[in-house]
């Protein structure tokens, strides 16, 4: 008899949704994490005495989307959201705007400081708010060609979708400018659709931008605490279930037998067995652990990419003084912090030629703003994503280029912020080697593989291998990053998969579920 119905690799907020669905059904599932902490990119901890850091993900908003917290119960098992609103602040250093939850709001403090602008805002969302929820609904669901025909055809919201289709193929940045005349609108909204990787010049990228009336259906959330409350209500809900969760247990080798997958050999030496194996960590970790002659080509042929993101974490003495801002809304939502479209397209050439910007575009988030567990009183927990920046350098390592790229971060940020450097008390510097080394992210992709439509939806990981199983062995399941619908805090990747897993043991085993 086998150890468990389901073992789970990785623990991971999708493995870890894929484990408390399982174990919600009755099955009996034991999940294996190699860190000393669950959640994988969506953990925290204290790393400064009286800071809170998260090692990942920090803005809650696509999750929003999903029925998981819902369905998992998560709010019982300690799940606390609290609403940030506004939900971004925008700005060049000089002019800032705030997007509200409130969409009506939005569109008329934009129509006030940029004429034309907020008229346009309202156009945007009237045209393709049935677009974003059409791809909310496929994020749902596995891919294949029916959904996104489906997709495409509820897209127009009652206007022809074919004359829709040819924007829908268009680069983001084209589009961002077809609506918005006035750069210091367009260049946030266009540095937000940036945050799946491609540049605003890419084809095919335009829903990066046609997805931004999400935030404003689901709205952005923190969990208390950081953003590892969810995962720690998710391990709670596996366990509350009877589910294992074990920690510091790295998988050395998932074991196949006769085309099946039989469980896990562990680093330590141990063994154990189970009738469905499922692999929440990156799709060329999960080849790794398989005998050669499972892995299929279209495995080894992912495009990982050359990492494109970079962290500052900063635990701060005090609160973040923007010069040009409004107090305290400028401190509660994520900074689009841009000075110009330029900004973005030249970060991303010095990024082609392997070259760490050295004026980058940034993230700000400095969510003490709304939950004082993160800092001690006066302090600021600051996290700064910065883009872009290749894993592998045209010349030096990281280990030699770390400080110089912190420093224009820092630099950059001081456009904005002019003093914060002064206010430094520790921090966490996260290069795309340091990604890859301490959070398992190959090459430094947050999103494991390339955000681009030739491995998105249906071709995601790679065509054949999207239906959540692994090709060639039965009994083997994936999630996470590497599946549809990608990379981000969501969970339907986990929720995705846990139901084509739950489908098939109960149609071998004869649960009743």
């Amino acid at each position: 008899m086998p150890d468990f119905d389901v073992l789970v690799m990785g623990a991971g907020h999708n493995a870890l949704v894929t484990a408390a669905y399982a174990a919600k059904a009755g099955l009996k599932v034991g999940v294996f994490e190699r860190r000393h902490i669950v959640g994988g990119a969506v953990s925290t901890e204290e790393l400064v005495p009286g800071y809170r850091f998260d090692y990942g993900g920090s803005a809650h908003i696509l999750i929003r989307m999903t029925p998981v917290v819902r369905e998992l119960e998560l709010t019982r098992h300690g799940l606390h959201y609290l609403e940030v609103d506004p939900m971004f602040h925008a700005s060049d250093g000089e002019t800032p705007w705030f997007v509200h939850r409130d969409a009506g709001r939005t569109i008329r403090e934009l129509e006030a400081l940029f004429p034309g602008q907020g008229e346009a805002y309202h156009r945007f969302l009237e045209d393709w708010t049935p677009f974003a929820r059409s791809v909310a609904d496929l994020f749902n669901s596995a891919p294949g060609p029916l959904e996104m025909g489906k997709m495409m055809a509820r897209s127009g919201g009652g206007r022809d979708w074919q004359a829709q289709l040819p924007r829908i193929l268009r680069p983001y940045g084209d589009v961002a400018r077809e609506y918005f005349s006035e750069e210091r609108v367009r260049a946030p909204l266009t540095w937000m659709a940036a945050q799946s990787g491609p540049p605003p010049s890419d084809p095919l990228s335009a829903p990066f931008l046609l997805w931004h009336p999400l935030y404003h259906e689901g709205g952005v959330a923190r969990p208390k605490g950081g953003s590892g409350g969810l995962t720690r209500a998710l391990r709670r809900a596996v366990e509350a279930g009877g589910g294992e969760v074990f920690v510091s247990a790295p998988v050395k080798q998932i074991l196949v037998k006769g085309g099946r997958a039989q469980g896990v050999e562990l680093e330590s030496g141990e063994t154990y067995t189970a009738r469905a194996v499922v692999s929440g960590t990156h799709v060329l970790t999960t080849a790794g652990a398989l005998p050669e002659e499972y892995v299929p080509e279209g495995a080894k042929s992912v495009r990982v990419g050359n990492g494109f993101g970079m962290v500052l974490r900063l635990a701060l003495s005090g609160k973040v003084r923007y010069r040009q801002h409004t107090e305290p809304d400028s401190r509660v939502g994520l900074g689009l912090l841009i000075k110009s479209e330029r900004q973005l397209h030249k970060a991303y050439g010095e990024y082609l030629a392997g070259e760490p910007t050295t004026d980058p575009p940034l993230i700000a988030m400095s969510f003490s703003a709304v939950d004082d567990s993160l800092a001690p009183p006066g302090g600021e927990a600051l996290w700064l994503w910065a883009q872009y920046y290749p894993y592998e350098l045209a010349s030096g390592n990281w280990e030699t280029r770390t400080a110089e790229a912190r420093e224009n971060i820092l630099r950059a940020f001081e456009h904005y912020a002019p003093g914060t450097r002064d206010t430094i008390v520790g921090e966490l510097v996260q290069t795309p080697a340091w990604l890859e080394a301490n959070l398992g992210l190959p090459r430094g992709n947050v999103m494991h593989l390339e955000m681009s439509f030739d491995q998105m939806f249906a071709f995601r990981p790679w065509l054949g291998a999207s239906s959540y199983r692994w090709p060639g062995v039965k009994g083997l399941y994936l999630t996470g990053a590497s599946t549809h619908p990608g990379g981000g805090i969501m969970g339907a990747s986990g929720r995705n998969a846990a139901r084509v897993l739950i489908r098939d043991l109960t149609r071998w085993g004869g649960l009743s579920l």
